[in-house]
């Protein structure tokens, strides 16, 4: 198990990237570890005498050269929105690397990358660190419509952009599994998604029956991040499994879906 920090990141930007998603961008004082893609933190939501459990997110971007790490917070809740509110140069207190990440992709392999809501996040870090060629990443993001999708088309170089919205207001209509990217689902070696569990056992259903590898990041609540707490159990073919320190990244054989 890898080293795990305590320590006091100062903010350095707080961006909207729409009404209810924001880019916060913290430096350390100290060299960051290796953070893979998959992998979480768990954020002290300060100066709220309502709110006593940490938050969990994924990692979206690590600057080694620059010490910094950049989260994408999306309001789902008062612990949220108050993070949101964070100006320049306040301090927030994280615990961090946790959990497992993704596996790499092979240098040949064709992959899939999906992500919805919050997943979009560790997607868009593993298609950045997959070391691939583009034309071997697709990146299907999924929202329910234009306005709940971010700009990220910066990531255009590392993989494929697609779209779907519920209303159709951007790419194809409906939900990720009804882009036609899935026509041709057995061209992929690995699929990875992270997102609603609706979703995901969405795509770990065709996945499965398709017989292509796929791994998925559970978002179970994740109080304290080191399996003390028990917030995170998920049933799996070994028995109950903190999703903490077990996870958050599971192969769809090892679940229960």
């Amino acid at each position: 198990m890898s080293k795990k920090f305590v320590e006091e990141f100062k903010v350095v930007e707080n961006i909207a990237l729409n009404s209810s998603n924001f880019l916060i961008k913290l430096l350390s004082k100290k060299a960051l570890p290796q953070i893979a893609p998959g992998q979480f933190v768990n954020v002290e939501v300060k100066n709220s005498k309502e709110i006593f459990l940490r938050r969990p997110f994924s990692v979206f971007e690590v600057d080694y050269t620059q010490n910094t790490m950049s989260l994408i917070v999306k309001i789902l809740g008062r612990g949220s929105k108050k993070l949101t509110e964070a100006e320049d140069g306040d301090t927030i207190n994280i615990v961090y690397p946790l959990g497992k990440s993704f596996s790499y992709p092979e240098k040949e392999d064709k992959v899939l990358l999906i992500g919805g809501g919050s997943g979009v996040a560790p997607m868009l870090f593993l298609a950045k660190e997959s070391g691939l060629v583009k034309e071997n990443v697709d990146i299907l993001l999924g929202a329910r419509s234009k306005e709940d999708h971010i700009d990220v088309s910066d990531y255009a170089k590392y993989g494929n952009l697609h779209y779907t919205t519920e209303d159709g207001s951007l790419g194809e209509k409906g939900f990720v599994t009804h882009h036609s990217i899935f026509e041709q689902i057995n061209n992929y070696n690995k699929i990875y998604a992270c997102g609603p569990d609706a979703m995901m056992k969405a795509v770990a259903k065709i996945a499965k029956k398709e017989g292509v590898f796929c791994e998925v990041s559970l978002e179970n609540l994740m109080a304290c991040g080191f399996g003390v707490c028990l917030c995170c159990i998920e049933p799996t073919q070994k028995g109950n499994l903190c999703i903490c320190t077990e996870g958050p990244v599971f192969n769809i054989k090892e679940l229960k879906w």
